[in-house]
């Protein structure tokens, strides 16, 4: 799985637990997309997730 290039973000571990409390692995992902982004003027293709993109961390070429 991709991680974020700019606040590397990745996935995250745990326990998905039931309502017996059988408990199971569980895997959060972060929404990460494949982006072109500006950088020192030239444009770069990079994993970006979308909180960083709506905050305006990064500025798309």
């Amino acid at each position: 799985m991709a991680k974020c290039a700019i606040c590397e973000k990745s996935v995250h571990f745990g326990n998905a637990v039931s309502h017996s409390h059988r408990r199971s692995n569980k895997i959060w992902k972060p929404n990460v997309k494949s982006v072109r982004v500006k950088v020192n003027g030239a444009a770069k293709k990079m994993y970006v997730c979308t909180s960083c993109l709506r905050s305006g961390k990064v500025e798309r070429a």
